[in-house]
């Protein structure tokens, strides 16, 4: 309880002291958005596998690059903007320096895993390590009318400091569910640092009159890093009543913000009501929860999947500040042990402010 309590203060006060650090101008936290995110296995009926993530991500209106925290702007090289370096903008670049637009951001993410024996006080042999990964992220977001490259830096730890259990057998307490015994045998304690970079490109869409439109994105993107490295690509369409301006992942990722993406316009209607589809294909080349740590000699008795596969869907309202939506997950198996595909839901909550 005192931990929870603890970390959500923390998470409270993240926002506005960074901010207040790391801006040379007077405070002025100005509008952004804060988002919840929190996935859960419950909704698929399971607790097991990738059974809990938890997020909370603050992100700014459009700034200037001055305005914009010392760590952000370390990560500008990055981001494919006219003062990048060389390979990202070719890759990743901008047709108009002009049209260019910088948000910042930061983020606390704890995510947890699980084997399906919660009684056993051992590791159960062909069953998912017990790991979890508590994390700092700082990004910054370049953007246009048409694409939006999203850059964040990760520092974080595994194992007992990363309090997943802590969080899990709180929740439990409050469900009156038993706690799973065998967290003692949990992947070791380590820092981790991770780079991720995500682009998005807008997709065309249609207008079928002043009340119902679709629109989506495709995205690309790589992480490196201690905790995880990967690679990816997929894409969101959305359909639905009055849809909002903000254009968002609504599933927690390595870098789910909640994105204005084309402008800081005050939404026309006070209410939107959509539903939401999509995919992504990963590569991944190491993962800390099914690897092990990568400074520490530590097998975790699972064998990595080089390559997974998701597909989602949920719906999503809005009334004037506040916004909630459900997308529900089905991804592929993780590990070659593993039992059958996975699935699980999101809950996200955004306010803009």
């Amino acid at each position: 309880m005192r931990t929870i309590t603890t970390v959500v203060a923390l998470a409270s006060g993240l926002v506005p002291s960074l901010a207040l650090a790391e801006r040379d101008s007077p405070f002025d936290f100005g509008p952004g958005y804060l988002t919840f995110y929190l996935d859960n296995d419950v909704f698929g009926n399971r607790d097991q596998d990738y059974t809990n993530g938890a997020r909370l991500s603050w992100i700014s209106s459009n700034r200037k690059m001055k305005d914009i925290g010392a760590i952000q702007r370390a990560l500008r090289p990055f981001t494919g903007d006219e003062t990048s370096l060389e390979a990202f903008q070719k890759i990743t670049g901008f047709d108009d320096p002009e049209k260019v637009h910088y948000n910042y951001g930061v983020s606390l993410t704890q995510l947890m895993f699980t084997p399906e024996d919660y009684l056993s006080e051992t590791q159960p042999l062909d069953q998912r390590r017990y790991a979890g990964w508590t994390a700092l992220g700082f990004s910054l977001h370049t953007k246009d009318d048409n694409c939006l490259n999203t850059v964040e830096f990760l520092v974080g730890i595994t194992g007992k400091y990363s309090f997943a259990q802590d969080t899990q057998d709180f929740i439990h307490d409050i469900r009156n569910i038993p706690d799973f015994n065998g967290w003692d045998e949990q992947i070791p304690t380590e820092v981790t640092a991770d780079l991720a970079f995500v682009q998005r490109r807008r997709l065309p869409f249609g207008k079928f009159n002043n009340v119902v439109s679709m629109d989506g994105f495709s995205e690309w993107g790589a992480r490196l890093g201690t905790f995880r490295t990967s690679a990816q690509i997929g894409g969101m369409i959305r359909w639905g009543l009055y849809l909002p301006t903000d254009f968002s992942d609504p599933r927690l990722s390595e870098t789910a913000y909640t994105h204005k993406f084309f402008t800081d316009d005050v939404e026309k209607n006070p209410w939107s009501l959509y539903f939401l589809s999509g995919f992504r294909a990963m590569a991944v080349l190491h993962d800390a929860t099914l690897d092990g740590p990568l400074f520490h000699d530590f097998t975790t008795g699972n064998t990595r999947e080089p390559f997974v596969g998701e597909v989602y869907a949920g719906i999503g309202f809005r009334i004037r500040s506040v916004e909630i939506s459900y997308a529900h997950t089905w991804r592929t198996e993780e590990y070659k042990e593993q039992n059958g595909d996975s699935n699980f839901g999101t809950i996200s909550v955004r306010l803009q402010f």
